[in-house]
């Protein structure tokens, strides 16, 4: 989850500036650490959504129809709806160490589990205490990057995961990470000066205190937001975090390096992680879920992780959607939108990211067939142009 400003100095001193492998979507308390747990309102001047084709204004309506659109509808959404670029230079310019080390996971309210009859009846997972990946990040934990992105509360930090793209082999610049760190929610916007750092921290330059350049804690550089794509879903309620618009908590983000650089995320982080839509909670094994948790008692320096012995606990906010999947997990703010790995057919593979929780447990969205039908629309669509 984005952070604010607020503990700059504080985060200096301590050379915060995010890390955890084990990225624990916006968790509520573990996935989007602020001090405010509402919904972040749209910054100023930021791009608005367009208003032909699948418009958000006609959003009720286009909701009844989501599971029938067509691969023309999808594309259309994503045509009409996704982010509109900013300069890339500008962003490069915003994020300085300073911006980077100020940088504060957003709060968000943790799920009522009195509030919707489903959860209450769920026995959740118990706490799994996350632990810090070694130094130095090798390419398979070296997809899972932080996220930067400028709210109207400050300069906040999430996290995110390098992830193949069908289109491009081998040549992928697309990350995947939850919806609450790319988009404010109904009424709402995209985030601006969003940029991504992979291996942030790699070699372990700024931890347990130490001070280090921009060079340091970004070796595979400073990579700015091209395009992103939310689900139609997503924008539907207000209170998003912690209610049936999480079941649609995630976004998919394409990237260009800042630098001016024509080699491809992929290419310079190492490898990308492949996307498994459709999973059944009860075919998922060992699971593990990556991020920078920067709320104590972490300081967002580290990549963190939790890995669970036990199948992912579903459970639901709203029937009609995929489930959310629960797992153990003491990660914290920061972690918000980092990746869920798991094995299939022999292969680590992302099926799902950070998004709601509380001080032990974790939960993401489920990737089912809307979220394939998205991911699709963007590739092959303006949003996935490289």
């Amino acid at each position: 989850m984005p952070m604010t400003t607020q503990h700059r100095t504080a985060r200096r001193v301590r050379s915060a500036a995010a890390a955890a492998l084990v990225t624990v979507l916006a968790v509520t308390t573990a996935a989007c650490q602020s001090q405010s747990p509402k919904p972040n309102p749209a910054p100023p001047g930021s791009s608005g959504a367009a208003k032909p084709g699948v418009d958000v204004k006609d959003i009720q309506s286009a909701l009844a129809k989501v599971s029938s659109w067509t691969a023309d509808d999808w594309a259309d959404w994503a045509e009409k709806n996704g982010f509109k670029p900013e300069d890339l230079q500008a962003i490069k310019a915003f994020w300085d160490r300073g911006r980077l080390s100020g940088a504060k996971g957003v709060d968000i309210e943790k799920p009522d589990t009195k509030k919707w009859p489903s959860m209450a009846d769920v026995n959740f997972p118990k706490a799994i205490a996350a632990k810090p990946q070694p130094h130095p990040y090798s390419a398979d934990t070296a997809v899972v990057g932080k996220i930067f992105i400028q709210t109207p509360e400050g300069e906040g930090q999430c996290s995110g995961t390098v992830v193949s793209d069908p289109a491009h082999p081998g040549k992928s610049n697309l990350v995947w990470t939850a919806a609450h760190c790319a988009h404010g929610g109904k009424g709402k916007d995209y985030f601006q000066k969003m940029a991504f750092v992979p291996a942030y921290n790699k070699s372990g330059a700024s931890s347990k205190g130490k001070d280090a350049t921009l060079e340091q804690v970004a070796p595979l550089g400073v990579w700015a937001a091209r395009g992103m794509l939310v689900m139609p879903q997503w924008l539907q309620k207000e209170g998003e975090h912690g209610s049936s618009a999480s079941q649609f908590d995630f976004a998919v983000v394409r990237v260009a390096a800042s630098d001016g650089s024509k080699r491809s995320l992929e290419e310079t982080v190492g490898g990308s992680m492949p996307i498994w839509f459709g999973a059944q909670p009860g075919d998922i094994t060992s699971p593990s879920s990556y991020g920078y948790p920067a709320a104590d008692p972490f300081d967002g320096e580290e990549l963190e992780h939790c890995d669970s012995a036990l199948k992912p606990t579903p459970f639901v906010f709203d029937a009609s959607r995929p489930p959310m999947l629960a797992i153990g997990c003491t990660m914290t703010g920061g972690s918000s939108g980092g990746g869920w790995f798991t094995k299939h057919d022999g292969k680590t593979v992302l099926f799902s990211d950070n998004s709601i929780g509380n001080d032990s447990w974790m939960a993401g969205p489920n990737l089912g067939p809307d979220a394939k039908r998205m991911f699709d629309a963007f590739v092959q669509g303006k949003g996935g142009q490289q």
